[in-house]
């Protein structure tokens, strides 16, 4: 596969098209630093973590309301997909965590689930 090819399979519309599927597969090996990194490198503005097992993002909020408010449609995102983030709240501010437990890392699961809670950022950040 051509780096290109690569490299569109990864963008955030292509990601937000997939749907995730079930990595409890035995076998199944989390990402690779490399790989991890060509992702986050597509995405916005998501933090790839020192050991390359988890990615991150943080989102600011007028108030309380509109963090949680957020968190609602993040949690009807992750309940569709079947995959879930770790959602921290402090106050105005939402830091999603993301990386599939059943792998002990990241999967293509956790860049669909950040494509897709990337497009509602707009309706609760401005």
């Amino acid at each position: 596969m051509s780096d290109e090819n690569l490299k569109d399979q990864k963008s955030q519309k292509d990601l937000i098209k997939k749907k995730c599927v079930p990595c409890e597969k035995k076998g199944m090996k989390p990402m690779t630093r490399k790989d991890a990194q060509d992702y986050v490198d597509e995405s916005y503005h998501w933090t790839l973590s020192p050991d390359a097992k988890k990615i991150s993002k943080e989102y600011k909020f007028q108030d309380f309301i509109g963090a949680i408010n957020f968190v609602e449609r993040v949690a009807d995102v992750a309940e569709e997909e079947g995959h879930h983030p770790d959602i921290h709240v402090h106050y105005n501010i939402v830091t999603l965590e993301l990386w599939t437990h059943a792998i002990e890392g990241l999967s293509v699961n956790d860049f669909i689930i950040a494509a897709k809670v990337d497009t509602l950022e707009d309706r609760f950040t401005r």
